[in-house]
This record gives structure tokens, C-alpha cells and sequence, in this order.
């Protein structure tokens, strides 16, 4: 009997640490840069995310990011919506640090584009439809045909994306622009890829950066 008791102990013992082992590697595999997004960052992109966050760990992004924005974009569609707003596909954070970049996707209207409009803090870059990014803020809007969205040969879906910074204290200068702007480029392209779009939606492989 008290073989079987010491059998039984020993073998919760071991599967608690395998269970722990294997937390303990996703969580290793989850902290990088690259691994932000679903994964969705190219390694430019990642580069760029660990110098705008100055970090190179992150914590844990919660996965399916990804699928849930393609899935609301497709839905938005669907009901013919005009502007929609949806909760953040992705975050990333340094463990212990206020600074955070959150990007979120919504379909946008004609009249939100800027335009000859320029911000304070924003500069305009002549990628997608329309681009802007600035030290606390990225903007990139695309549209989309796609077999996916019914009706969008006649009628295209307009697809914003929208990188923005909490607490950071980032300068306004070129660097930090094109940074954010890959972040977000590399986001994009992975959403406007799993939708379909017909030539990406319009977006390189690589972000371009041509100021307008």
C-alpha cells in the first residue's frame, strides 16, 4: 500500500513538472519581438518594435489576435458597416513598463482620410491609400477585394489600421516614424494577406518610405 502511495506521489511529482517545463518554454518562445502579433512581425518589424519599446522581452501577448480582427473586418462588411472600432488585435509591453503599443484594425469612411489635413505630431508617407505616423501615433488605411468580402469587386473594403503609443516619450524624428510605420505595415500585411486581398491590398512586402 505504501508502494502505491509513493507510485501515485511520485507520479503527480513528475507530470507538475512537466507541466511546469512546459509553461516555462512557452513562455520563452512568447517574450521575443518576432513572436508579437501572432507572429505577424517581420524581423525588420520586430527590430523596430524593441527599439521604440527599448526592450528586447516582452510579456505575453494573449494569441488569436490575428484571426479575431480578419473575422470582425469580414463581419463588418457583411453588414455593410461604414466605421467600426474593435479592441486591440495585438499588444506589446516591456515586463514592469508603462510604454505599450496597441494596434487595432476597423473599417474606416471616405471622409476620415486626412487628406491635405496635416496633425501636429503626424507626418504623411505616401504607402497604402494613405499613411501617417508620428512619435505617439501610426495610421495606415488600405482597401480590399477579396473573394472573401462579397461584393467588394464593385464596392472595396476600406481597412484601417492604427498603431498607437501609451506613455511613451518618444522625439519626433524620422526614425521613430519609419519604426512605428513598420510596425504597423508588417501587421497589416499579415491581416490584409489572410483576407485575401487582391495585391495585398495595395502594400509591398517592404515598407517604402517616400514622404508626401
Amino acid at each position: 500500500m505504501h508502494g502505491l502511495i509513493k507510485f501515485v506521489v511520485f507520479g503527480l511529482a513528475a507530470g507538475l513538472l512537466v507541466s511546469a517545463c512546459s509553461g516555462e518554454a512557452t513562455e520563452r518562445q512568447r517574450v521575443s519581438a518576432a513572436d508579437q502579433c501572432d507572429g505577424a512581425l517581420s524581423s525588420d518589424a520586430a527590430h523596430a518594435l524593441e527599439m521604440v519599446l527599448r526592450t528586447k522581452k516582452f510579456d505575453h501577448d494573449p494569441v488569436g489576435g490575428l484571426d479575431r480582427s480578419v473575422e470582425q473586418l469580414t463581419a463588418d462588411y457583411a453588414k455593410r458597416e461604414r466605421l467600426t472600432t474593435h479592441p486591440p488585435m495585438c499588444r506589446a509591453s516591456a515586463p514592469g513598463s508603462v510604454d505599450r503599443v496597441d494596434i487595432d484594425f476597423g473599417l474606416y469612411r471616405e471622409r476620415d482620410l486626412f487628406g491635405d489635413v496635416h496633425p501636429y505630431g503626424l507626418h504623411a508617407y505616401d504607402m497604402g491609400l494613405e499613411a501617417q505616423s508620428g512619435p505617439q501615433k501610426a495610421y495606415l488605411f488600405v482597401r480590399c477585394a477579396s473573394p472573401r468580402l462579397d461584393g467588394s469587386q464593385e464596392r472595396a473594403a476600406r481597412i484601417r489600421g492604427v498603431l498607437r503609443f501609451s506613455n511613451a516619450e518618444l522625439p519626433d524624428t524620422p526614425a521613430i516614424r519609419e519604426a512605428n510605420l513598420t510596425v504597423l505595415h508588417s501587421v497589416t500585411l499579415a491581416v490584409v494577406k489572410k483576407l485575401r486581398c487582391e495585391n495585398s491590398a495595395g502594400l509591398s512586402d517592404k515598407p517604402v518610405f517616400k514622404p508626401k
